[in-house]
């Protein structure tokens, strides 16, 4: 299942925009005529919030939050989602969710531009705390 790509936003040229429109519009019909096109989800999710359609990629996000409950990157994305929406008390409870179900990219976590929203949150920091307890494992 790959990964929302969470890298720091740089500028897109007009023709990445259309780029990305084509193929925001070619997933769409995509998920028209099979909505449980997991791969096409999570593709489409991405593409919106890369275009800056957080709603639509919240939306999306959901959806697949509801088609694979134990996938902790999928939670991981909706906490994305839930926090560029605003939406912190709900991003908290999706990185909770992630969290326990396995996520473990606590690095990327911490730069993600995503989670932007969620840094100053209380919950976050009581999320913070408890990965500090998570023994590391050697290998």
């Amino acid at each position: 299942m790959p990964k929302k790509t969470n890298s720091p936003r740089r500028k897109a040229t007009v023709q990445q925009l259309r780029d990305l429109d084509l193929e925001i519009l070619f997933m769409e019909g995509v998920i028209k005529r099979d909505p449980f096109y997991i791969e096409a989800l999570q593709i489409l999710g991405d593409d919106y919030t890369r275009r800056g359609r957080f709603q639509d990629g919240l939306r999306i996000d959901e959806r697949l939050a509801r088609l694979c409950p134990q996938d902790a990157i999928v939670h991981y994305n909706l906490a994305c989602s839930y926090s560029l929406t605003r939406q912190c008390d709900l991003a908290v409870e999706s990185l909770t969710m992630a969290i326990n179900l396995g996520y473990k990219d606590f690095a990327r976590m911490a730069k993600d531009p995503d989670l932007k929203n969620l840094r100053e949150h209380d919950g976050y920091k009581k999320i913070q705390a408890k990965i500090r307890r998570i023994p590391v494992k050697e290998t």
